[in-house]
């Protein structure tokens, strides 16, 4: 026997963290960070400590917490697993969505990054191309552009692609996937280290936006 899906009106929480920029220009710019697997927003928000000179900031966390050893100690989150993959992908969609209306109703900003960290890249990218409209840039940030996205037909604005030259989960085929992401109109940025954000080169990109 299959189980079955069906969609009620019962609520469940999602968790959220927001920063406001704290100087008047930062406050008119938001970037909405997309967390990497297993990843919890108190701990991926401090890799951007001092960025919100630049931007307000707005982390998301994904609807699945899980113990990351056995069944206790630390825990970590995640966007979704095989399981029912299209119905998570539509939920985050939603929940996103609803999110970022949320926040715009009550600041106004003027620019909107979204940058999606590994596991992250992959929902920051199903959301924005389907809602191109609310962003002004795509940042997939060590991460692997999802295949049931037809990105040839879509036109990515202001793509940005940035990856650690010791990245150990693209050491086999880092050239070609940078060319992939050139290929496809994105920047690509790569930076000395691993599979992490790396706050100079975040600094860095943002002053240059």
């Amino acid at each position: 026997m299959l189980p079955s899906t069906t969609q009620f009106q019962s609520k469940k929480h999602f968790r959220y963290l927001f920063c406001k920029g704290t100087e008047a220009c930062a406050q008119k710019k938001l970037l909405v960070a997309l967390h990497g697997y297993g990843q919890l927003i108190p701990y991926f928000a401090k890799k951007f400590d001092g960025l919100e000179k630049h931007t307000s900031l707005l982390f998301p966390e994904g609807m699945h917490r899980f113990y990351l050893n056995g069944n206790t100690g630390r825990v970590g989150a995640s966007w979704m697993t095989s399981e029912e993959r299209l119905i998570d992908i539509e939920d985050n969609f939603m929940w996103l969505t609803e999110l970022l209306d949320y926040i715009k109703s009550k600041h106004d900003f003027n620019e909107i990054t979204l940058l999606g960290f590994s596991q992250g890249g992959a929902t920051a990218a199903r959301w924005y191309f389907k809602k191109q409209s609310c962003f002004q840039r795509l940042i997939m940030w060590a991460s692997v552009f999802p295949t049931d996205i037809e990105q040839t037909e879509k036109d990515v604005n202001n793509g940005i692609f940035v990856v650690g030259n010791e990245d150990p989960y693209f050491s086999t085929n880092i050239e070609g996937t940078c060319e992939f992401y050139r290929s496809n109109k994105y920047e690509v940025i790569r930076f000395s280290g691993a599979h992490d954000l790396d706050l100079p080169t975040l600094k860095l990109l943002y002053n240059e936006m």
